[in-house]
């Protein structure tokens, strides 16, 4: 039966929507002036290291094809891998409201969602399909065992839609995805209040841009939903976007989306200069008054000499010149494709110590300078993220019920510091924190240690404060003078008196 889709935001309405933008955004699109923008195909490929074959004038596509082969080098790679390595939550920092658990306690708890869902390596999958595909989101449901669920999921798969004029609440979500079990196309649609659920037996499904119905599309029958929908029971869509660069594109910015044609430059110099090692690099000769015999047969001309740098050319007939043609000069492909290398690094801010591998003799501060721009850039996308994360933790406690923190908007989330530090360094910056009064815990997060860390070593601090001897007591001195002074003025020693009060206990 067709599914109605003439209604503004019903289900098929929503579907045709969402499935629309879902499949138009993986192809490349153009404007009218004709500018492309890439889509998350391409722009997938790029990152995989398969891009466009260069057009090199009179050469076989085929070898040209071959050529790349051996000629790839995916600096776009790069631009990417650089700033999702220094991206790691350490853990939630939850603010004390009135009512609710004490902070720590909320943090225990984050984590423990975190653990459960694997979230320290998932976690790099979103940073990665974000800064990749211009975004990727977090899907927050409730388990078999009523525990939240997080899922990465991929803009291949998954299209959102933002209530009119509000870029913070979403209207409706939509997840497409092949289901290989069965052969069938599948699709879940979440609103703010339902949840409904479609399949279609294509595995090419095409949505139309106003079609009045949806054919070849029924509603999935579950056993909570028979009819293909079920109540919305977090009252929100749980589909959590992780938007990168929004401030170029509302919709996101791939990080590598701005140099691709830095990259299609590099290709076409490496292109080039492996057609000059080919067939220009080792000198050409050439016989002037050499009489070439023809083939009996074939008529064709016999070539008389072969090149090769092994054997030497000669002939009886005194009359004949030979000579050879200058070696092309490598030098001018090599120099191309460094210039478009530091273009890309000046573009992307990705440091150029991680492209051109030239690192001799340089100062620890003139390395820290050179990657200020990507730190700068990975603490920007940070900010972006960690709303988004928040979110996700808002999510999950909504699922267990918890609507004290469901609601805490004073969540923050806590970063690995994306800066290059030595051990020393830390260790003088906490020793002068220390004396400036900041706490000790504060310390310890500013050295780097995770929360789960900090919580196992304050357990050994009071412990070994606890089993600390007389000898190890760090301002013995200082006690010996505050008891002297107790018995100048005929006052008890403190530990006597309790010791006393014990035993009479």
């Amino acid at each position: 039966m067709p599914i109605d889709a003439s209604q503004v935001e019903s289900p098929g309405w929503w579907l045709q929507r969402l499935g629309k933008q879902l499949l138009d955004e993986r192809e490349d699109s153009s404007d009218h002036e004709g500018e492309v923008t890439p889509g998350l195909d391409t722009l997938r490929n790029y990152a995989e290291g398969r891009p466009p074959l260069p057009h090199v004038p009179g050469v076989d596509p085929r070898e040209v094809a071959a050529w790349m082969r051996d000629a790839r080098t995916n600096w776009t790679s790069l631009v990417i891998d650089s700033p999702t390595e220094r991206m790691g939550v350490d853990g939630f920092r939850f603010g004390k409201a009135k009512g609710s658990k004490s902070a720590k306690t909320a943090d225990e708890d984050a984590n423990r969602i975190w653990q459960e869902n694997s979230m320290d390596a998932d976690s790099d999958l979103v940073h990665y399909g974000a800064l990749s595909q211009r975004r990727a989101f977090v899907l927050v449901e409730e388990g078999d065992d009523g525990r939240p669920v997080l899922t990465h999921e991929t803009p291949r798969q998954v299209a959102v839609e933002h209530a009119q004029g509000n870029r913070r609440k979403l209207a409706a979500g939509l997840k497409l995805w092949r289901d290989d079990w069965t052969g069938q196309t599948r699709a879940t649609l979440w609103t703010p209040t339902q949840v409904f659920e479609f399949t279609t037996k294509t595995d090419a499904p095409v949505f139309g841009g106003r079609a009045a119905a949806l054919r070849g599309w029924d509603a999935f029958a579950t056993p909570t939903a028979s009819d293909g929908k079920r109540p919305n029971v977090l009252g929100a869509v749980p589909l959590v976007p992780f938007i990168n660069r929004r401030s170029r594109r509302p919709e996101g910015f791939a990080e590598h989306e701005d140099v691709l044609t830095i990259q299609n430059r590099i290709n076409l110099s490496l292109i080039n200069l492996i057609a000059a090692m080919k067939y220009g690099a080792f000198r050409q000769r050439y016989a002037a008054g050499l009489e070439v015999d023809e083939d009996p047969i074939t008529g064709k001309a016999i070539q008389p000499f072969q090149l090769d740098i092994r054997k030497l050319w000669t002939t009886a007939n005194p009359e004949v010149k030979f000579g050879e043609f200058d070696a092309t000069d490598l030098r001018p492909y090599i120099a191309a494709v460094e210039s478009a290398v530091q273009d890309l690094a000046a573009i992307s801010r990705t440091p150029p110590h991680y492209l051109l591998g030239q690192v001799v003799n340089v100062s620890g501060d003139a390395l820290k300078a050179a990657e200020t721009g990507l730190v700068s850039k990975v603490r920007d996308r940070q900010r972006n993220f960690g709303e988004s994360w928040e979110t996700v933790m808002r999510l999950a406690f909504k699922v267990l019920g918890d609507e004290q923190r469901a609601t805490a908007y004073d969540a923050e989330t806590v970063w690995r510091d994306p800066e290059s530090r030595s051990i020393s360094e830390l260790a003088d910056a906490a020793v002068k924190k220390a004396s400036a009064g900041v706490p000790w815990r504060q310390r310890m997060e500013d050295m780097g240690y995770t929360p789960a860390e900090i919580a196992r070593m304050e357990i050994d601090r009071a412990a070994d404060a606890l089993n600390a001897t007389p000898a190890e007591d760090p301002q013995p001195a200082s006690l010996q003078a505050a008891r002297d002074k107790r018995q100048q003025q005929n006052q008890p020693d403190p530990r006597t008196v309790i010791g006393r009060d014990a035993n009479a206990a």
